[in-house]
Protein backbone atom coordinates (compact mmCIF):
# COMPACT_ATOMS: atom_id res chain seq x y z
CA UNK A 1 0.00 0.00 0.00
CA UNK A 2 3.08 2.07 -0.09
CA UNK A 3 1.82 3.58 -3.34
CA UNK A 4 -1.20 4.21 -2.56
CA UNK A 5 -0.11 6.25 0.40
CA UNK A 6 2.68 7.93 -1.13
CA UNK A 7 0.57 9.03 -4.44
CA UNK A 8 -2.48 10.63 -1.94
CA UNK A 9 0.12 12.28 0.12
CA UNK A 10 1.56 13.71 -3.03
CA UNK A 11 -2.17 15.42 -3.84
CA UNK A 12 -2.41 16.45 -0.29
CA UNK A 13 0.47 18.07 -0.57
CA UNK A 14 -0.60 20.30 -3.58
CA UNK A 15 -3.21 22.25 -1.95
CA UNK A 16 -4.85 22.61 1.74
CA UNK A 17 -8.16 22.44 -0.06
CA UNK A 18 -9.38 19.61 -2.39
CA UNK A 19 -12.42 21.07 -4.15
CA UNK A 20 -15.76 18.46 -4.06
CA UNK A 21 -17.23 18.97 -7.06
CA UNK A 22 -21.22 18.38 -8.32
CA UNK A 23 -21.35 19.26 -12.19
CA UNK A 24 -24.77 18.81 -14.28
CA UNK A 25 -22.88 19.59 -17.70
CA UNK A 26 -19.72 18.50 -19.46
CA UNK A 27 -19.74 21.87 -21.23
CA UNK A 28 -18.58 23.24 -17.78
CA UNK A 29 -16.08 20.61 -16.77
CA UNK A 30 -13.11 22.50 -19.06
CA UNK A 31 -13.26 26.08 -18.13
CA UNK A 32 -13.93 24.85 -14.24
CA UNK A 33 -11.19 22.69 -13.79
CA UNK A 34 -9.08 25.68 -15.40
CA UNK A 35 -10.38 28.28 -13.05
CA UNK A 36 -9.27 26.23 -10.73
CA UNK A 37 -5.82 25.14 -11.46
CA UNK A 38 -5.44 28.76 -12.03
CA UNK A 39 -6.22 29.56 -8.32
CA UNK A 40 -4.10 26.93 -7.19
CA UNK A 41 -6.16 24.00 -6.35
CA UNK A 42 -5.55 21.32 -9.21
CA UNK A 43 -6.52 18.24 -7.18
CA UNK A 44 -10.02 17.97 -8.30
CA UNK A 45 -13.14 15.45 -6.83
CA UNK A 46 -15.62 14.90 -9.52
CA UNK A 47 -18.81 13.39 -7.77
CA UNK A 48 -20.76 10.81 -8.85
CA UNK A 49 -23.68 11.98 -8.22
CA UNK A 50 -25.10 13.42 -11.52
CA UNK A 51 -25.48 11.54 -14.90
CA UNK A 52 -22.87 14.17 -16.50
CA UNK A 53 -20.01 13.31 -13.74
CA UNK A 54 -18.28 10.54 -15.53
CA UNK A 55 -17.74 13.01 -18.98
CA UNK A 56 -17.06 15.57 -16.47
CA UNK A 57 -13.90 13.88 -15.16
CA UNK A 58 -13.17 12.84 -18.76
CA UNK A 59 -12.75 16.37 -19.99
CA UNK A 60 -11.29 17.73 -16.79
CA UNK A 61 -8.66 15.13 -17.03
CA UNK A 62 -7.61 16.81 -19.88
CA UNK A 63 -6.45 20.05 -18.94
CA UNK A 64 -3.23 20.70 -18.35
CA UNK A 65 -1.99 20.67 -14.22
CA UNK A 66 -5.48 18.77 -13.34
CA UNK A 67 -5.35 16.06 -10.66
CA UNK A 68 -8.86 14.35 -11.34
CA UNK A 69 -10.79 12.12 -8.88
CA UNK A 70 -13.94 10.43 -8.76
CA UNK A 71 -15.78 10.96 -5.44
CA UNK A 72 -18.67 9.08 -3.42
CA UNK A 73 -17.79 5.87 -5.00
CA UNK A 74 -20.38 3.40 -3.55
CA UNK A 75 -20.42 0.68 -5.51
CA UNK A 76 -17.27 -2.16 -7.52
CA UNK A 77 -19.48 -0.56 -10.82
CA UNK A 78 -18.33 3.14 -9.79
CA UNK A 79 -14.86 1.91 -9.31
CA UNK A 80 -14.70 0.67 -12.53
CA UNK A 81 -16.59 3.07 -14.63
CA UNK A 82 -13.97 6.24 -12.56
CA UNK A 83 -11.19 3.95 -13.72
CA UNK A 84 -12.03 3.98 -17.17
CA UNK A 85 -13.49 8.08 -17.24
CA UNK A 86 -9.59 8.95 -16.55
CA UNK A 87 -9.54 9.44 -12.69
CA UNK A 88 -6.67 8.75 -11.35
CA UNK A 89 -8.00 8.71 -7.54
CA UNK A 90 -11.01 7.79 -5.96
CA UNK A 91 -12.33 8.61 -3.01
CA UNK A 92 -15.22 6.78 -0.92
CA UNK A 93 -17.83 8.28 1.95
CA UNK A 94 -17.19 4.47 3.95
CA UNK A 95 -15.07 1.70 3.13
CA UNK A 96 -16.80 -1.09 3.06
CA UNK A 97 -14.76 -4.45 1.90
CA UNK A 98 -15.55 -5.09 -1.07
CA UNK A 99 -15.51 -1.59 -2.40
CA UNK A 100 -11.87 -1.12 -1.17
CA UNK A 101 -11.01 -4.49 -2.59
CA UNK A 102 -11.91 -2.98 -6.11
CA UNK A 103 -10.00 -0.13 -5.73
CA UNK A 104 -7.01 -2.27 -5.26
CA UNK A 105 -7.87 -4.36 -8.01
CA UNK A 106 -8.54 -1.47 -10.16
CA UNK A 107 -4.98 0.58 -8.90
CA UNK A 108 -6.54 3.21 -8.53
CA UNK A 109 -4.93 4.90 -5.51
CA UNK A 110 -7.86 5.48 -2.80
CA UNK A 111 -8.68 7.83 -0.26
CA UNK A 112 -11.06 5.60 1.82
CA UNK A 113 -13.75 7.17 4.24
CA UNK A 114 -13.82 6.74 7.89
CA UNK A 115 -15.55 7.99 10.43
CA UNK A 116 -14.51 6.17 13.79
CA UNK A 117 -11.99 4.75 15.39
CA UNK A 118 -12.73 1.29 14.59
CA UNK A 119 -13.29 2.35 10.79
CA UNK A 120 -9.98 3.99 10.60
CA UNK A 121 -7.76 0.82 12.71
CA UNK A 122 -9.23 -1.44 9.95
CA UNK A 123 -8.04 0.96 7.02
CA UNK A 124 -4.75 0.91 8.55
CA UNK A 125 -4.52 -2.68 9.27
CA UNK A 126 -4.75 -3.08 5.58
CA UNK A 127 -2.15 -0.31 4.84
CA UNK A 128 -4.07 2.73 4.31
CA UNK A 129 -2.53 5.82 6.19
CA UNK A 130 -4.33 8.89 4.86
CA UNK A 131 -7.89 8.88 5.21
CA UNK A 132 -11.29 11.05 4.49
CA UNK A 133 -12.98 11.84 7.95
CA UNK A 134 -16.49 11.80 6.90
CA UNK A 135 -19.00 13.53 7.74
CA UNK A 136 -16.80 15.41 9.65
CA UNK A 137 -18.97 17.69 11.53
CA UNK A 138 -21.35 15.20 11.36
CA UNK A 139 -18.97 12.65 13.17
CA UNK A 140 -17.45 15.41 15.85
CA UNK A 141 -15.18 17.90 13.81
CA UNK A 142 -12.45 18.78 15.05
CA UNK A 143 -12.70 17.23 18.53
CA UNK A 144 -13.26 14.03 17.07
CA UNK A 145 -9.71 14.43 15.19
CA UNK A 146 -8.14 15.65 17.80
CA UNK A 147 -9.77 12.66 19.75
CA UNK A 148 -8.13 10.26 17.13
CA UNK A 149 -4.58 11.57 16.73
CA UNK A 150 -3.57 10.84 20.34
CA UNK A 151 -4.28 6.66 19.95
CA UNK A 152 -3.65 6.82 16.10
CA UNK A 153 -0.45 9.13 15.84
CA UNK A 154 0.03 6.89 12.35
CA UNK A 155 -2.81 8.02 10.52
CA UNK A 156 -3.36 11.46 8.32
CA UNK A 157 -6.95 12.06 7.74
CA UNK A 158 -8.98 14.76 4.78
CA UNK A 159 -11.98 15.65 7.01
CA UNK A 160 -14.84 16.73 4.37
CA UNK A 161 -18.42 17.20 4.86
CA UNK A 162 -19.23 20.29 6.75
CA UNK A 163 -16.01 22.19 6.21
CA UNK A 164 -16.32 25.76 5.61
CA UNK A 165 -14.66 28.78 4.98
CA UNK A 166 -14.99 29.71 8.75
CA UNK A 167 -13.16 26.48 9.74
CA UNK A 168 -11.37 25.07 7.31
CA UNK A 169 -8.03 26.90 9.06
CA UNK A 170 -9.47 25.33 12.59
CA UNK A 171 -8.99 22.06 10.61
CA UNK A 172 -6.14 22.42 8.72
CA UNK A 173 -4.53 23.63 11.86
CA UNK A 174 -4.87 20.12 13.13
CA UNK A 175 -1.38 17.98 13.05
CA UNK A 176 -3.36 15.15 11.69
CA UNK A 177 -5.10 16.98 8.90
CA UNK A 178 -3.18 16.71 5.77
CA UNK A 179 -5.90 18.76 3.54
CA UNK A 180 -9.82 19.03 3.50
CA UNK A 181 -12.76 18.74 1.08
CA UNK A 182 -14.70 21.69 0.42
CA UNK A 183 -17.48 22.61 -1.89
CA UNK A 184 -18.41 26.06 -1.23
CA UNK A 185 -15.32 26.92 -4.29
CA UNK A 186 -17.11 26.08 -6.57
CA UNK A 187 -20.96 25.87 -6.01
CA UNK A 188 -23.74 24.44 -7.97
CA UNK A 189 -25.28 27.96 -8.70
CA UNK A 190 -21.69 29.51 -9.65
CA UNK A 191 -20.95 27.10 -11.61
CA UNK A 192 -24.32 26.97 -13.83
CA UNK A 193 -24.09 30.64 -14.46
CA UNK A 194 -20.34 30.13 -15.84
CA UNK A 195 -18.32 32.59 -12.88
CA UNK A 196 -15.08 30.99 -13.60
CA UNK A 197 -13.83 34.23 -12.35
CA UNK A 198 -15.52 34.01 -9.18
CA UNK A 199 -14.57 30.53 -8.47
CA UNK A 200 -10.57 31.04 -9.35
CA UNK A 201 -11.00 33.40 -6.56
CA UNK A 202 -12.21 31.88 -4.21
CA UNK A 203 -9.59 29.00 -5.29
CA UNK A 204 -7.05 31.68 -4.52
CA UNK A 205 -8.32 32.25 -1.25
CA UNK A 206 -8.26 28.70 -0.32
CA UNK A 207 -5.00 27.94 -1.77
CA UNK A 208 -3.46 30.34 0.79
CA UNK A 209 -4.93 29.13 3.71
CA UNK A 210 -2.25 28.21 6.34
CA UNK A 211 -1.55 24.55 7.46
Amino acid sequence: MKNNTAYIRELAALAPIIPVLVVEDVAHAVPLAEALVRGGLPVLEVTLRTPAALGVIAAMATVAGARVGAGTLVTIADVEAAKAAGATFGVTPGSPVALVDACLAAGLPLLPGAATATEAMTLQARGFEVLKFFPAEGAGGIKTLKGLGGPLPGLSFCPTGGVTPENARDYLALSNVVCAGGSWIAPSNLVKAGKWDEIEERARHAAALPR
